[in-house]
Formats: C-alpha cells, sequence, structure tokens
C-alpha cells in the first residue's frame, strides 16, 4: 500500500539514531551523512526459517507459543523473489520495486503486541506482500475475519500468488485451521465514514502522521487494539472506552510515512470500500466441520500415543502444529515417577498384609486372664507397629534407591540425547525440532469411503 521502506529498528549511538532519523524515504534515498543503521539487524541471521525463529526466542523478540507457531509454520524465504532467497533469513527489511517485507524483528513485535485470538477481526493496513496476514490467519481460525487494504494493484496480485501457494504445497495448512485473508485495493486514509466498519485488531504499515491518528483509531472496536508507528515509535493502542485509549509505547523505529490521497480541484475524492463480510456457504461449513473433527481425532490419538493428557494448544488446530510443550526427557521423568509411587503401594501393602495381629483371646473369664489377654494384645500391637515402621523404612530406602538408579539411567539418555542433538543444541537449549511426519489429515481424508471429488474438495485441491 504504501512506498515504505518499512520497519528499522533503532539501536546504536544517539547520532546514529539522529542519523537513522533522517533515515530511509520513500524513494529508497537515504539522505543522511551516516550508512543505514539496522535496518532490522537486532538478532543474527539463521541458516533457515526456524534457526531464524530461534535467534528471535532467544533476543526474547518472540515470547509466546502461539506466535511462535506461526512464524514456523510459514517459511520467510517463500515470500521472496527467488533470486533474493539468500537473504530471507536475515533479520532485515528487504525492498523490490513496491515489494516490500519488514524486518523479522519489527514483525516479532507486532506480532506480540496484536494478542491475537482465535475468532477476532484484523485489518491490515498495507497488507503488502500478505506474508503477516497469513501469520495472523493461523492463529485467528476459520471463523475469524481477515481483510487487508494495499495501495498497488500488482502487489495485491503477488499476495495472492503467494496465499495460492501456501495452501496449494505448504504442509503447514493441514496443521491449522486457517482464515484465509482478503485484500483489496485502494488508501487506507480514503476508507469513508459512512464504513463504519470496526475491527477488534488493526496494524498499520507506515508511519502514521499524528492528523491521521483519529481516523486508524475510529478503526477500531471496543476493547481492539491497533498497532502502529505514530512519531517514530512502534505504538500500541487499546480501545477502554467509546472515547477512552490506552497508549503504549514499543520500540523506536523509522518507517516511512503513509502516502497522502491525492485530490485535485476537478476531481472527487476517492473511496476505499473494505473488503465485504462473506457468510459462508453450508457446503464451506461442513469441510470446516469434517476436516476439524478428523484433526482433533488426531490430535487425541497423537496425545495417547506420547502419554500425555489433552494436546498443548492454544485455539483450534494448534496442537498438531508440531511444537509440544514437553519433550521425550520430560515424558520419561514422569514414568519413573510413576513406577516410584507403585513401588511405595506395593510396600506399604506389603507391610500391612504381613503384620502381627493380636493374639485371639482364650475362654478364660476370670479377671486376671482378661488383664494378661489386655497386656499381651498391647504388646502384639507395639510389635506391629514396630514391624510397619521398620518395613516403611526399609521400603523407603528401596524407593530412594530405585530413585536414585533411575536418575542416573535419565542423565546417561539424556547425555546420549544432547551428543545425538548437535553442539547447537547445548548452546542454545531450545527443544528439539520436530521431525518432518506424514501428513496424517491428509491420509485419513484419502482413507474415506467418499468419491475422489469429493476428497479432493476436502482437501482444498492440494496436489500434496
Amino acid at each position: 500500500m504504501f512506498t515504505s521502506s518499512g520497519g528499522v529498528f533503532r539501536s546504536g549511538s544517539p547520532q546514529q539514531q539522529e542519523a537513522d532519523r533522517e533515515g530511509p524515504r520513500g524513494d529508497g534515498e537515504h539522505r543522511s551523512p551516516f550508512p543505514p543503521v539496522n535496518m532490522g539487524g537486532a538478532v543474527s541471521a539463521g541458516e533457515d526459517n526456524d534457526d531464524l525463529i530461534d535467534n528471535l526466542k532467544e533476543a526474547y523478540y518472540i515470547r509466546s507459543d502461539l506466535v511462535e507457531r506461526a512464524f514456523r509454520a510459514i517459511d520467510r524465504a517463500d515470500y521472496y523473489l527467488d533470486e533474493y532467497r539468500d537473504n530471507a533469513y536475515k533479520d532485515l527489511a528487504w525492498r523490490h520495486g513496491k515489494i516490500h517485507l519488514s524486518a523479522p524483528c519489527i514483525y516479532s513485535e507486532v506480532m506480540e503486541a496484536l494478542d491475537l485470538h482465535p475468532g477476532l477481526s484484523f485489518l491490515n493496513l498495507g497488507s503488502g506482500t500478505g506474508y503477516l496476514s497469513t501469520m495472523v490467519g493461523l492463529i485467528l481460525g476459520p471463523f475469524g475475519v481477515n481483510h487487508g487494504i494495499e495501495l498497488h494493484a500488482d502487489v495485491i496480485d503477488y499476495a495472492y500468488q503467494k496465499l495460492d501457494t501456501f495452501i496449494k504445497t505448504s504442509d503447514s495448512f493441514d496443521k491449522f485451521e486457517f482464515c484465509e485473508p482478503s485484500f483489496v485495493a485502494g488508501n487506507c486514509l480514503e476508507i469513508p465514514p459512512s464504513e463504519s466498519r470496526q475491527y477488534d485488531r488493526v496494524y498499520c504499515g507506515a508511519g502514521v502522521q499524528k492528523e491521521h491518528e483519529d481516523h486508524m483509531k475510529n478503526l477500531l472496536k471496543l476493547g481492539g487494539v491497533l498497532v502502529m508507528p505514530l512519531e517514530e515509535k512502534l505504538t500500541k493502542i487499546t480501545r477502554t472506552g467509546p472515547n477512552s485509549w490506552e497508549t503504549k509505547k514499543i520500540i523506536s523505529v523509522s518507517f516511512a510515512p503513509l502516502v497522502l490521497p491525492k485530490h485535485g480541484a476537478s476531481r472527487k475524492p476517492k473511496s476505499a470500500p473494505l473488503p465485504k463480510y462473506e457468510v459462508r456457504t453450508l457446503q464451506e461449513l461442513t469441510r470446516i466441520c469434517i476436516r476439524h473433527t478428523l484433526r482433533v481425532t488426531t490430535d487425541a490419538a497423537d496425545s495417547q500415543s506420547r502419554g500425555r493428557g489433552a494436546s498443548f494448544s492454544v485455539g483450534r488446530g494448534l496442537a498438531v502444529a508440531g511444537l509440544h510443550k514437553y519433550g521425550p526427557r520430560f515424558k520419561r521423568r514422569r514414568v519413573h515417577r510413576r513406577h516410584c509411587n507403585a513401588l511405595v503401594l506395593a510396600t506399604r501393602q506389603v507391610v500391612a498384609s504381613g503384620g502381627i495381629g493380636p493374639a485371639p483371646p482364650d475362654g478364660n473369664d476370670s479377671q486376671r486372664g482378661r488383664a494378661e489377654e489386655e497386656e499381651e494384645e498391647g504388646a502384639g500391637e507395639r510389635d506391629a507397629r514396630r514391624q510397619i515402621r521398620g518395613s516403611r523404612r526399609a521400603g523407603r530406602g528401596a524407593v530412594r534407591v530405585v530413585e536414585e538408579e533411575e536418575m542416573v539411567e535419565e542423565e546417561e539418555e539424556e547425555e546420549e540425547e544432547q551428543q545425538e542433538g548437535g553442539e547447537e543444541e547445548k548452546e542454545t537449549g531450545e527443544l528439539l525440532r520436530p521431525q518432518p511426519a506424514v501428513n496424517v489429515l491428509r491420509e485419513r481424508i484419502l482413507g474415506l469411503p467418499l468419491p475422489e471429488p469429493l476428497k479432493m474438495y476436502l482437501l482444498f485441491y492440494r496436489e500434496k
């Protein structure tokens, strides 16, 4: 939508920040005696998409599991032109003609600040390549709203091309319930007030002039969140009431400003209508329901095979995203604990069954006989309690021995896993990355007793 050089993360000396403030203009020329400072560059470059996400997590730009899964699900390089893919995993903004991507650290802060949840409505002002909108769609789920407005029609064509490639070829598409984005051409400053459309979440990808701040705020629902560059700060604004707002400055950035509408004396102001809300057909709802049912069944089977309870998820479809909170070592520890608990219970049962009870009384009715019997009973009970306490001590000792042996075995197994995981795993301490697996959802759909055209419809006509 904008001739924007995108998010520039400020760091370095005050002189450098002042130079960057003069920074990248809409025409791409940097009019400062200093070189461009940190067009991103807040974290180290990665060898691949997962490596880049690991670096963003380590630098605390990505802080939530939901955002992490969305970033891992979409390869940033897929939104680059083929000849520039080698630069995709650097924390740098990229621009080629009208096509632009902000730095990964900027997108990370934006995604975290938006506080996304399934079922929300989202508006992307300056949707560009559709990279951000696609990640947001993975979180919103099938019953959210995902709209974007972009100034350049050819960029919208590029975004739809990338979206179609993601749906048709990416394995991540079957791991999430997706809210497909919809884009329209226009200038966000020309959205008519009569539109009266409001959203739960709004992001603007260009520097907003102070005089247009209220225009942006009016796009928010009550309780909604707006994230935009305002006065060289990435700013989060929450609508707390009809006329009340809560503002938080996140980080210093430098974005090219919004492109202002051009109105001649003889030209009427243009209108930029937002995408229409579309009511899903019964056929589409049926497809969503069938895929969801198969996915949930797959999640439950996967949880049982892993010896866990419910899958770790936040929102529909995220449980099968390939990232689990607990790895194999956590599962093994729980097995050890259950084993130890079973030993304790078994020890108690043995002690209880092996206790010596009091001797049965004889038939002597004399008072002296009864007294002797009572004394014998008391002595017998004391002996039994002593034996029980001794057995318990022995049982606890045995349990401690078992626990020590299990801990030694566990440490040895963990050392073997770390050695196999490689030096990088030791240094970062990250969970092991998910290994490529069979697309279970696809296999289950293909195994249904349905006509082939209906199966392909359920698969969104995906080739693989």
